[in-house]
């Protein structure tokens, strides 16, 4: 599995979440983790989940993930989301690092009751993937929603990079140990 990082400044739109994008924007023919700091505003036609239909989902500034593997054929829903649990629980033992403590609620990520991540898992026929992301600022997150934000907490633009190398290569070393596990077992 590969570590990417993509030009911050780039807008999430839903499209990142299809097969095989990091293999169309790096050329890279692996799983990966790609992060960058950007905007969100997710377009109605790239929504994946039907309970956001007709939601705003949107961000002025997100420290953004992409995560997508191929090693299980064919790709498994259920992996996707057990996967997509195991990094937001990384997230959340990095950002205590910080001295910032959250809760968590199933994907989500709260400070003090209030949102600070959104997070979406899906599988096509030959991938699973995972947009994650957390609020650097709350400005332009939708009015309807409490949200919390890395700015408030004293994070700056260096924490957030570092938190985000420290969160994909834990992941990635978690993902590998687990591997290195499976292939060390004795089984029945």
């Amino acid at each position: 599995m590969q570590y990417l990082k993509w030009i911050d400044n780039n807008g999430y739109d839903g499209s990142q979440i299809n097969p095989s994008w990091a293999f169309q924007t790096f050329g890279v023919k692996d799983s990966t983790i790609v992060s960058w700091v950007g905007p969100m505003n997710i377009e109605s036609d790239n929504l994946i989940d039907y309970e956001d239909v007709g939601l705003d989902i949107t961000g002025n500034l997100m420290i953004n993930f992409i995560v997508e593997h191929f090693d299980t054929q064919p790709a498994n829903l259920k992996l996707a989301y057990h996967r997509q649990r195991l990094l937001v629980m990384i997230t959340r033992d990095k950002l205590l690092d910080y001295g910032i403590k959250t809760t968590q609620d199933g994907d989500d990520i709260f400070i003090d009751d209030k949102k600070l991540s959104v997070s979406i898992a899906t599988a096509s026929i030959s991938s699973m993937k995972m947009h994650f992301a957390l609020n650097i600022t709350t400005k332009g997150t939708p009015e309807d929603v409490n949200t919390s934000a890395l700015e408030d907490q004293g994070m700056s633009i260096s924490d957030v990079h570092e938190l985000a190398d420290s969160v994909a290569q834990t992941y990635i070393e978690t993902i590998e140990t687990i591997d290195k596990d499976i292939t060390k077992t004795r089984v029945f």
